[in-house]
């Protein structure tokens, strides 16, 4: 009975590991493929990263309007079963699209998505890579009403980058107009983060857990041995009592709060952090308060993920 208990709660243990293999992290910023996932997954492997990309879209008298700069970020979602990716133009606009592949209809389905253009549906292309290219299309008549598609076309795909083509194209594919082109160069050294930014990551996503109330998330930051300094209180230690710390705090709501590293230097597999803090809270009488303190963090890599070990702040009066 007690083998068949243990062993019940390793495979459970085992599932919950297994659950965020893939997903993006400090280590991995844009996710792993999941081995479990399609094959046709790789397809998109080459130009998972950052690329910094000139748009181009026809103006009304049919010539190429200016280029525009943008980035153009992929990467593994769904514990490493699909693909994310979002654009970010110069002048803010974002958009993007979620990849997926259907082993059951044999071809790609990408649901995209626009800041310029919300819609309460979103438009979908459906395709496959052939040969070098990723072709995908999606139903779309033509200013005069033929019928017709709306193909998009990933060519010239590598290691250093991709070209993107948007052209609008007949039923029986004999006549073709193009009406946007985007020529991408990938960035050097994105598949992983530096040390120290994987720190400032972690740090950025400390302040995000800590606005959200996420103190599940913020325990997780740090290591199982971790301990906590906090002013006018003995030292705390551990997993358990260091969320109780965090999510102890009443009589007000964090609505900013920033960590500002002054300097970060690396030792192997532990570093030292210190710098400032600020942020606001509005208190329970709608009343607001804005702060500043300082800090210092010891950091311990765990399984190849940066952990804050020592961890002690204090105010700095304004």
């Amino acid at each position: 009975m007690k083998t068949l208990v243990l062993s019940v709660l390793l495979l459970i243990c085992g599932l919950i590991t297994s659950q965020g293999t893939y997903e993006p992290t400090g280590a991995y910023p844009f996710g792993k493929p999941n081995p479990n996932a399609p094959k046709e997954i790789q397809d998109y492997a080459p130009m998972i990263g950052i690329c910094d990309c000139n748009s181009q879209t026809r103006n009304q008298d049919q010539t190429w309007a200016e280029p525009v700069k943008m980035t153009w970020e992929f990467k593994y979602i769904m514990n490493g079963m699909a693909v994310q990716d979002q654009t970010i133009k110069e002048d803010g606009k974002h958009s993007g699209s979620i990849r997926q592949f259907i082993a059951d209809s044999s071809r790609w389905f990408v649901h995209y998505y626009s800041s310029a253009t919300p819609s309460t549906t979103l438009g979908t292309w459906e395709g496959n890579k052939k040969g070098d290219k990723i072709i995908l299309y999606k139903k779309q008549n033509a200013p005069n009403g033929m019928e017709g598609f709306f193909k998009i076309t990933f060519h010239e795909i590598n290691e250093k980058g991709f070209k993107w083509l948007g052209e609008w194209t007949n039923k029986d594919k004999t006549i073709s107009f193009p009406t946007w082109k985007i020529d991408c160069v990938k960035r050097k050294d994105t598949s992983t983060l530096s040390d120290e930014e994987q720190i400032r990551s972690l740090s950025a996503a400390f302040s995000a857990s800590y606005i959200k109330q996420d103190y599940e998330a913020i325990a997780r930051s740090y290591t199982e041995d971790a301990k906590i300094f906090p002013n006018n209180t003995s030292i705390i230690s551990g997993y358990e009592a260091i969320k109780k710390r965090w999510s102890g705090a009443s009589g007000y709501v964090p609505i900013e709060h920033e960590i500002i590293p002054e300097e970060i230097i690396i030792l192997g597999d532990t570093a030292h952090d210190y710098g400032y803090y600020k942020g606001k809270n509005k208190n329970n009488d709608g009343s607001e308060l804005v702060y500043k303190g300082k800090y210092v963090v010891v950091w311990k890599k765990i399984n190849n993920q940066w952990k804050m070990y020592l961890d002690i702040w204090n105010r700095v009066k304004q």
